[in-house]
């Protein structure tokens, strides 16, 4: 085996490679086992009915609007914050722009997304998975130099442990081109959600079934409530003796005839001395607007996002709306920003180096809140000009006079006398 195969750790590495045992064929049955997946807290199972009956799965979760626009919102503000590469040392945070690994998660993750793409697909199968897998392809000296998502629901995560080194992820994959295969945690580059095993997050969809099943029954009872041309259930009654075989013909032909939008304002004639009376239970008795409603903030429970960001506006308030943005961003934001980050660190960073997210944009608040600020930092020597205009996306002035530092007239160094005016000769 030659050099570079040696640095591409090949399976023909010498011993100091670590080969990945062979799951055997039946899958993991004991604790003892080579390989073991993630445990009670990753076998829930997917895509069976809820106990409203109705099947709660991404598709039919993500066609309510609530879940479409939290998840929306989630993924694209994470989306838009850039992610940087630094060095951390005694002289404090230094960004790397020009390294391959700040490029990696800034610049092009792959040929076929673009960085936005690439990191609002990774946060939507946090949410709608619990679990982002991305293959990581490499170049002759191991250095990242691409990133594919893979699907979450076609990925397995396997855990090896070893008394001296330690616990070991290893990844059963299916590859975008078809082939499937066993990676190590080199190949794959996977960002949990929130886990109960440290080692696979839990699926949303899957322990929230109920939740969003009563939310997709609600949504078709409404839409057959409307099929049926907002007409309530009807009730034919007979002081004559019918057989049953004509009342079946009769039910049929009543929904033939009486059902449906097209059929809306046909007469009914009624035989066999039939008379026609409706429910008298009503959607309003019923309270299906406050229903939907509560079922609206549990999505938003659900998914940790404001309500007035999934446009439900029944309780906000001027004064409450933009403290509620910025808890959006410190405790629903925040919290994926650190797991990305610490897993891209984890994955990729060189020592002494880490990720780290820039959420600035978002926590700018109103033109005049800022300028208040900028202002007095400037004021206080805080900000040089060129810093205070790069603030407002205004050019700098450059050299001395751009990084001029104002020093307050009644302020001084401590230990040191102050200064005295000097004296101008007119």
């Amino acid at each position: 085996m030659g050099f570079l195969d040696m640095l591409r750790g090949g399976r023909g590495a010498p011993a100091a490679t670590r080969q990945e045992p062979i799951l055997a064929a039946s899958g993991p049955s004991s604790p003892a086992d080579a390989f073991q997946t993630g445990g009670v807290w990753s076998t829930v199972s997917m895509g069976g009915p809820s106990r409203s009956g109705v099947v709660v799965n991404e598709r039919t979760t993500l066609s309510l609007p609530a879940v479409m626009q939290a998840v929306r919102v989630l993924s694209g503000v994470f989306a838009r914050v850039p992610m940087h590469y630094c060095r951390i040392d005694a002289g404090g945070s230094h960004r790397l722009e020009k390294d391959p690994l700040y490029q990696l998660m800034n610049g092009r993750p792959n040929e076929a997304q673009s960085r936005y793409l690439f990191r609002e697909i990774l946060m939507s199968d946090i949410l709608m998975a619990g679990n982002f897998y991305a293959y990581v392809s490499r170049d002759a000296f191991m250095r990242p130099v691409a990133l594919t998502r893979l699907c979450p629901l076609s990925t397995q995560p396997l855990q090896s442990f070893d008394r001296q080194s330690g616990q070991h992820m290893f990844y059963d994959a299916t590859l975008p081109d078809g082939t499937a295969g066993r990676f190590s945690s080199r190949d794959i580059w996977h960002v949990a959600g929130m886990s109960r095993n440290g080692l696979q997050g839990m699926n949303p969809i899957a322990y929230m079934r109920e939740a969003f099943g009563e939310s997709i029954a609600t949504a078709s009872y409404v839409q057959n409530y409307w099929r049926n041309n907002g007409q309530p259930p009807v009730i034919l009654t007979s002081d004559q003796n019918i057989p049953p075989e004509v009342k079946q013909q009769i039910k049929e032909d009543w929904k033939a005839r009486y059902s449906g939008p097209s059929n809306a304002g046909e007469a009914a004639v009624l035989s066999h001395g039939l008379k026609a009376s409706y429910m008298t239970s009503s959607n309003k008795d019923g309270q299906l607007v406050e229903t939907r409603t509560m079922q609206v903030l549990d999505i938003a429970r659900a998914w940790g996002v404001p309500p007035h960001l999934i446009f439900e506006l029944s309780k906000a308030t001027f004064g409450n709306i933009e403290q509620q943005s910025l808890e959006f961003v410190i405790y629903h934001l925040g919290p994926h920003f650190a797991r990305v980050a610490d897993s891209a660190a984890h994955t990729f960073a060189a020592e002494g180096c880490t990720y780290v997210h820039d959420p600035s944009e978002l926590m700018k608040g109103s033109f005049l809140e800022r300028a208040q600020g900028v202002s007095a930092l400037r004021n206080a020597g805080v900000l040089t000009t060129d810093e205070a205009r790069q603030n407002f996306d205004l050019n700098p002035v450059g050299g001395p006079e751009g990084q001029q530092r104002w020093r307050p007239a009644n302020t001084g160094i401590d230990g040191q006398p102050p200064e005295q005016p000097q004296d101008t000769v007119t």
